[in-house]
């Protein structure tokens, strides 16, 4: 299903970054808010009124994010996890735009045919639109994905680590990447990572267990 591949070094480098602990308590705005520049006039210019809201409702998702990634950290049970873990994926998948919105969907029907080339056509045009929207590049990941493409995979995990390091999905597929590469080590810290954020993933626990068996022997 995947095909060996050679993926750039600065590409996982950034991937596994964002993927680590320092980052755990730490999510930059998608989009920051600069200072206006200078008209010829000498005086500022007024970001325009869909701008700012746009900005705006960037923060307000974030910190209903930040309440419900805290909450999913300290879930008792699987059930309890499952429950806020889908409140977060609706959060995340909500672009804002129903320009995006359809082209996502689209994107979706596609993929579920498995025409990886068409459905890659839409999500190019998702991130250009909607470069600060993360799930725009975890969906075009995971086609770069399907069709074997890890270097691409790669680049698009890294951006959407960058807007949200604790998107257990990117991370998820980040360590499958590293597992299929050899690279188990790095694999297992990745899994860690996702586990921290995302503590019921019961699959998860489950590779990364076998991972560190497989560790253990290699030690031996």
């Amino acid at each position: 299903m995947i095909k060996d591949c050679t993926f750039p070094a600065l590409a996982l480098t950034v991937a596994l970054a964002f993927a680590g602990p320092a980052f755990a308590q730490t999510v930059t705005s998608p989009e920051r808010v600069t200072e206006p520049a200078p008209t010829a006039q000498g005086k500022s210019s007024r970001p325009n009124a869909a701008n700012a809201e746009r900005v705006g409702e960037q923060e307000r998702k974030k910190a209903r994010l930040d309440v419900l990634f805290g909450r999913l950290a300290g879930a008792d049970s699987k059930r309890q996890a499952d429950r806020i873990g889908r409140h977060i994926m609706r959060r995340m998948g909500q672009s804002g735009s129903p320009t995006i919105d359809i082209l996502m969907e689209q994107a979706s029907v596609l993929m579920r045919r498995k025409s990886y080339g068409p459905a890659l056509d839409l999500l190019d045009g998702v991130v250009r639109l909607r470069p600060e929207f993360a799930e725009g590049w975890n969906r075009r990941a995971t086609v770069h994905y399907l069709r074997g493409d890890y270097a691409s995979s790669l680049v698009d995990i890294a951006e959407v680590l960058r807007r949200e390091p604790r998107h257990w999905g990117a991370l998820s597929g980040l360590s499958m990447i590293l597992v299929a590469t050899d690279r188990k080590s790095e694999a297992a810290e990745v899994m860690d990572r996702a586990l921290s954020v995302h503590p019921h993933l019961e699959r998860m626990k489950e590779r990364r267990e076998q991972l560190r068996l497989e560790l253990r022997g290699q030690a031996i």
